[in-house]
């Protein structure tokens, strides 16, 4: 596959992460008393143990250079002490802390079935998969967005980046901006993360039977990760307009 062929099919799956029910979340539309649902299933699916599941591509990878980029993002979201001073799941518990909720909760999370089915493919691949598929589906698929054309091309359009007074926690459910040391960090991180990430995957996955395993990977974790936010949005008490009576 050619690279231009290659960039575009992992785009294409990029800009296809979007999920129906996310504007309710965006909009304030979730009652606060089930807001928590979305945040225990995002820290025990996937953001909690983020740090492991890019370390498993670093141990699988081969390439120097990829691992020196691999382990920074490791580095950083494990510790902190790259930007953001703390850990990055710890970071991530300040949303639920500023929002009063129990935290004691975040100990304990029992999966939602689509949650468990998407950690089950996530570990799958970051066990199973090859350095590139572990690569792809973490700094690719998880940490970006469907704006990640933006990182590759100047033409294209950027992720937004609101001032944090806007952010729909803040405006809709009260979460004080100081709270929001997460969101800090990434935004002065996540560039030289964005490029790392696509620079990894686009300059050395060069055969054409693991370029296709890496988009086939990716594809598959769209479909699962469009699952398992179905049943947060179910758990959280959304109906899709077509599903109403």
């Amino acid at each position: 596959m050619e690279r231009e062929a290659f960039t575009e099919a992992l785009l294409r799956v990029m800009e296809a992460k979007e999920h129906w029910a996310w504007s309710h979340f965006t909009r304030g539309r979730v009652r606060r008393e089930l807001l928590h649902i979305h945040l225990e299933q995002e820290y025990a699916t996937y953001v909690r143990d983020f740090p492991v599941l890019v370390a498993r591509a670093y141990v699988a990878c081969p390439i120097a250079a990829v691992r020196r980029d691999l382990i920074e993002n490791v580095f950083e979201e494990e510790t902190g002490r790259l930007g953001a001073g703390r850990p990055h799941p710890e970071l991530f518990l300040e949303y639920p802390r500023g929002l009063g909720m129990d935290l004691t909760r975040f100990e304990r999370v029992e999966l939602l079935p689509g949650a468990a089915q998407y950690r089950a493919y996530l570990d799958e691949c970051t066990i199973h998969g090859g350095w590139d598929v572990a690569a792809a589906v973490t700094t690719l698929f998880l940490e970006g967005t469907k704006f990640d054309r933006g990182e590759l091309s100047e033409g294209a359009p950027k992720r937004p980046v609101p001032p944090l007074t806007e952010h729909p926690l803040v405006m809709h459910y009260g979460l004080p901006v100081e709270a929001l040391a997460l969101t800090r960090a990434h935004r002065s991180v996540e560039g030289g993360h964005r490029a790392a990430a696509w620079r990894s995957i686009l300059d050395h996955v060069l055969e054409p039977v693991r370029q296709a395993a890496v988009v086939g990977a990716m594809q598959g974790a769209l479909r699962e990760w469009l699952r398992y936010r179905d049943d947060v949005a179910t758990a959280c008490g959304i109906v899709r307009e077509r599903d109403r009576d």
